[in-house]
């Protein structure tokens, strides 16, 4: 195995993301940690629920991420009168025209930020679930194709309930990683302040990267090698959520190849042409933790989806 950065040839892998993480950081201070795994879902493909307190920054990321990959956003503020037609688009009858056509709804869209997603009803929730996984709604037996790329980003407040509808175990199951941004420290904050004295930082982001070009990356990532043992441990892992006396539903096998395309993007990110055990448990508990459901006796017991990936973690071995 290699460094790839090394090679003249893959030099761009790493000036895009660089350029992706400076843009990010200069609107979102001090979070590189969670700006890394934005892009590792990103990168791997898939979609990112932002579980986070009003104002940490959320719909800022958001627009940020879009203007920085010089794609279209679209937001969607979910509330409980919401129909999923608003959401996916109908059709309707034009009478100049003589025929119905179809009006597309938000999700047409590069960056779609789902903002408090847990506030509208589960029939609008599902509206989602089609076009995340397949990239396509289907209208009146119609399909229609989205753009690409494809990235949601859906948020919701962790800590307020009233008025809300929790998410079912299919649609958190469609979301690649569970990230939190939380508040920044001190230093961090004071520097927010000032730097919005004059100007909202969020104006001056242009885009480092175009659409066709994270296509490209994402293409790169699904390259990254992935050795037997490597994979053999995530189902390992997956394997003893799923046997774990504390839950009363474990990881689906969705959850194991998200692992595996998370693993693959972390170690592309490093600079890397091969998946290392480091990379799964580095990504485990945000990968997981929201796919498992606790039993009512261990919820109560204070245990948390976390906790319960970070025993599994320790207890699972590593390959060599």
């Amino acid at each position: 195995m290699h460094d790839l950065n090394r090679s003249a040839g893959k030099r761009a892998f790493a000036e895009v993301l660089e350029a992706l993480e400076k843009s990010l950081s200069e609107v979102i201070r001090g979070k590189a940690d969670a700006l890394r795994l934005v892009l590792v879902g990103l990168l791997a493909d898939g979609h990112i629920l932002l579980e986070d307190v009003p104002g940490t920054g959320k719909t800022t990321l958001a627009k940020a991420l879009a203007k920085s990959i010089d794609g279209r956003f679209a937001r969607i503020q979910f509330t409980p009168d919401l129909l999923p037609a608003d959401v996916t688009g109908s059709t309707y009858y034009n009478p100049k025209e003589g025929k119905f056509e179809f009006r597309p709804g938000p999700v047409f869209t590069n960056v779609l930020l789902a903002d408090e997603i847990n506030r509208t009803s589960p029939r609008t929730q599902s509206a989602l679930l089609e076009v995340m996984s397949e990239r396509q709604v289907t209208v009146d037996g119609q399909r229609q194709p989205m753009a690409q790329p494809f990235f949601v980003i859906a948020t919701q407040n962790p800590s307020e309930f009233h008025g809300t509808y929790p998410l079912p175990e299919a649609q958190l199951d469609r979301f690649m990683l569970r990230v939190s941004l939380g508040h920044p420290e001190r230093a961090h904050e004071v520097e927010i302040l000032f730097r919005q004295q004059e100007r909202e930082p969020l104006d001056a982001v242009v885009p480092v990267v175009s659409g066709a070009e994270v296509l490209e990356l994402q293409a790169e990532v699904r390259k990254v090698h992935v050795e037997t043992a490597v994979a053999e441990y995530i189902v390992a892992l997956v394997d003893a959520l799923r046997s774990d006396t504390r839950l009363r539903l474990g990881a689906s096998t969705r959850g194991s190849l998200a692992l595996f395309r998370c693993a693959q993007a972390r170690a592309r990110i490093a600079g890397r042409d091969h998946a290392q055990p480091e990379d799964v448990r580095a990504l485990a508990v945000a990968v997981l933790a929201h796919r498992v459901q606790l039993d009512t006796k261990a919820r109560y017991g204070g245990a948390t989806g976390s906790q319960v990936v970070e025993d599994a973690i320790a207890a699972v071995p590593v390959p060599r």
